[in-house]
């Protein structure tokens, strides 16, 4: 359950799904990954994209193994505790996975409370003191009942109260909907996706990519030239070095895409080269 929900952050499911079944087939247990190097986290990770969270997950993993028994602790504040764990990811955790009675607030949640009881089409950007006390008001008492409650609000959100096109003729709460019975006003503002072509995101996830497959460092030089220019082959480390040269990033930009690497964790200096951190 932990590693699912650091997976599905900012992440559709269709694209967890076959890394998530990969990561537990190999690291069944959370004593299994602590006892790898943080690198091999970060191959396995693939391009879910947000790398650091492999970073996290595997210490957290070293926090369980070390101080917790090797099992993943049930209680909100010690899931807190644990790297890389924000309070959503702790509340959900506590209550999918051990049945505690919390206030699991994600985008789904927030988007069926606003337009069910505050009347408007989407939630404020940014979560609100305000949002997280609705929601501890409307959570059920009863701690199997509040489980099925955010559950099911959650599911409400993701599959009838969409953020585009709510299926409200199919919504068994219609009639308690504030935002209909307001005549469905427009949203007060337009969600933008994050930009990705062409930023620094982007090279710093192609730069990832040969050092997921890189047998050896990598020179930081070799970078920013073509893999024809370097003898490679279409094929292992020549194909992520042909995907990095057609970003055709200036020279600055890869610099600070490997700077930030560096700084993140996310690679490291090793005899002259890039690696996954060891």
């Amino acid at each position: 359950m932990l590693v699912s929900e650091i997976m599905l952050q900012q992440t559709p499911v269709v694209r967890v799904l076959p890394v998530w079944e990969e990561w537990l087939r190999r690291w069944p247990a959370p004593a299994d990954l602590a006892g790898e190097a943080p690198g091999e986290a970060v191959r396995s990770w693939g391009r879910l994209g947000y790398p650091r969270r492999a970073l996290r997950l595997h210490a957290a993993a070293v926090v369980i193994a070390q101080q917790h028994g090797g099992e993943v602790p049930g209680s909100y504040p010690e899931l807190l505790e644990l790297p890389g764990v924000g309070s959503y990811t702790a509340a959900a955790v506590a209550a999918f996975a051990f049945g505690r009675r919390e206030t699991v607030v994600d985008t789904n949640i927030r988007r069926v409370h606003a337009r069910l009881v505050t009347g408007t089409a989407l939630p404020a950007p940014a979560l609100s003191a305000g949002e997280m006390q609705l929601a501890a008001r409307l959570l059920p008492d009863d701690g199997a009942a509040s489980v099925r409650w955010n559950a099911a609000v959650m599911e409400l959100g993701a599959l009838v109260c969409t953020a585009r096109a709510p299926k409200c003729g199919d919504c068994p709460v219609r009639g308690a909907c504030a935002w209909l019975a307001a005549g469905e006003p427009p949203p007060t503002y337009t969600p933008k996706g994050q930009a990705w072509h062409g930023t620094d995101r982007q090279v710093r996830g192609a730069v990832l990519a040969v050092l997921r497959l890189a047998e050896a460092p990598v020179a930081p030089e070799l970078l920013g030239r073509a893999p024809a220019d370097l003898g490679f082959e279409a094929e292992g480390i020549g194909v992520p070095l042909a995907a990095l040269h057609r970003l055709n990033c200036a020279p600055e930009q890869l610099e600070r895409a490997v700077a930030g690497l560096l700084s993140d964790g996310l690679a490291e200096l090793h005899a002259g080269g890039l690696r996954l951190p060891g």
